[in-house]
């Protein structure tokens, strides 16, 4: 991955950080990976014991999930400002001790809870860590459009996305056999723990990193220049609608799969968290790879404008895939497909990423921001719809509907100007 040196100009995600460009990577996958371990432990540990601890049904359990959705969703937009005003390293440790304080308070509702129940503590709880979470992927998009060259950044976005994926893959197992060996509360103390000393190694890595415009942030745009503006605007509103989609579809596998294959399916529980976790893992394969193509496209010659070829075909091959999931009865071929299903969406997590943080030109993290609002606002509704389908329609319905919003997110890139997003800055 080329990482370019630019000494004239220092920005926000330099300092210790350019000296080490494998360390600063290595740390964004790492937060990444806690980032998504931290969320999807909670649908772990209700489907383990939770649930049936406390008589708490699928619906409610969902408005659980989604209360962290609906804190980070409205806490996106600012988390984009403060970024962009203070840098990506101080947002990156907010995420970092926030989520470890509001991952332990989980653990200690359980332990305080007794027998009442603790539903609306959750809500609280979760919806205060959704808030902390919301810098996390604007933050290490903004790091990365800083400080590595055109041409190799939709390959990092894809290594961190990737890195992202596999926490949420090993959630269920790993998680998992921590509930079964320290019981839920403990589990989430533990876990707790983890991402603090994660946090102070991040500040340890990055103390004295300045704030400001990074080597390889566009200048802000001169007078004149406001066609150029309606282009960004008009093409950040159709990539935000496209991501939207593809946070319906990965929400849809990251909260409800573990459940499909257990009560739907009629799977024992170590097979469902083992298929549960084969899709994510699939995607935190082809989120590099993806990136990968996109980055070769990209310095073929055209340069941004092939851009849209990685997202637009993974999202309509990932509805084709799911279809024949859902037609499938031998489970081992309904794993495959649906892996197939949210490795091909995920194929474009990178190209979506650069091409978010650049239409923002100065202004990246704030317009990584307003676009993973979009994607967190479809991941928001998957957890609630899908239950509310399948008790109305039936269960293959519900997972039959992420495939016909992808095919609606894959036509909005009929409306981003990928190559206008660069604004000549390649």
């Amino acid at each position: 991955m080329a990482i370019e040196s630019h000494p004239a100009m220092p920005g926000p995600s330099e300092g210790r950080a350019r000296r080490s460009p494998s360390i600063l990577l290595a740390l964004l996958m790492a937060f990444a990976f806690a980032g998504h371990f931290n969320r999807v432990s909670m649908a772990t540990a209700a489907d383990a014991r939770i649930m049936e601890q406390y008589r708490i049904d699928p619906r409610q359990m969902g408005s659980v999930y989604s209360a962290f959705l609906l804190a980070y969703t409205l806490c996106m937009i600012p988390a984009g400002w403060f970024i962009d005003r203070f840098g990506a390293a101080a947002a990156l440790a907010v995420v970092g001790f926030g989520s470890a304080a509001f991952g332990a308070m989980t653990g200690a509702i359980g332990l305080a809870a007794g027998g009442a129940s603790p539903l609306l503590a959750f809500w609280v709880v979760r919806a205060l860590m959704g808030a902390v979470s919301a810098p996390l992927h604007p933050a290490c998009a903004r790091m990365v459009s800083d400080t590595v060259a055109a041409g190799s950044r939709s390959r990092a976005n894809g290594l961190i996305t990737g890195a992202a994926l596999t926490g949420i893959a090993v959630t269920h197992p790993a998680f998992g056999a921590m509930v079964d060996r320290l019981d839920w509360p403990m589990a989430f103390l533990a876990s707790g723990a983890a991402t603090a000393a994660l946090a102070a190694l991040w500040v340890a890595c990055t103390r004295g990193t300045p704030s400001g415009a990074g080597p390889n942030r566009p200048a802000p745009e001169a007078p004149g220049e406001g066609s150029l503006r309606s282009i960004r605007a008009r093409s950040l509103l159709a990539l935000t609608l496209s991501y939207a989609a593809v946070g319906y579809f990965q929400y849809l596998f990251f909260y409800w799969m573990d459940y499909y294959f257990l009560e739907v399916r009629g799977l024992d529980a170590p097979t469902s968290r083992l298929y549960a976790s084969i899709p994510p893992m699939t995607m935190a394969f082809t989120m590099p790879l993806g990136g990968w193509i996109s980055d070769g496209l990209e310095r073929s010659g055209r340069g941004a404008s092939r851009r849209a070829v990685v997202p637009v075909a993974g999202l309509a091959l990932g509805a084709v895939f799911l279809a024949l999931g859902i037609a499938s009865v031998e489970p081992t071929w309904v794993v495959l497909w649906f892996a197939l299903a949210l490795g091909s969406v995920g194929a474009g997590e990178g190209p979506f990423w650069v091409t978010a943080t650049e239409l923002g030109g100065h202004r990246g993290g704030t317009s990584a921001a307003l676009f993973n609002t979009g994607g967190n606002i479809g991941g928001m509704l998957a957890p609630i719809v899908t239950p509310w389908v399948g008790e109305a329609l039936g269960w293959p319905w519900a997972i039959g509907l992420g495939g016909v919003i992808c095919l609606l997110g894959a036509g909005c890139w009929l409306g981003v100007d990928a190559q206008g997003s660069t604004g000549g800055q390649d």
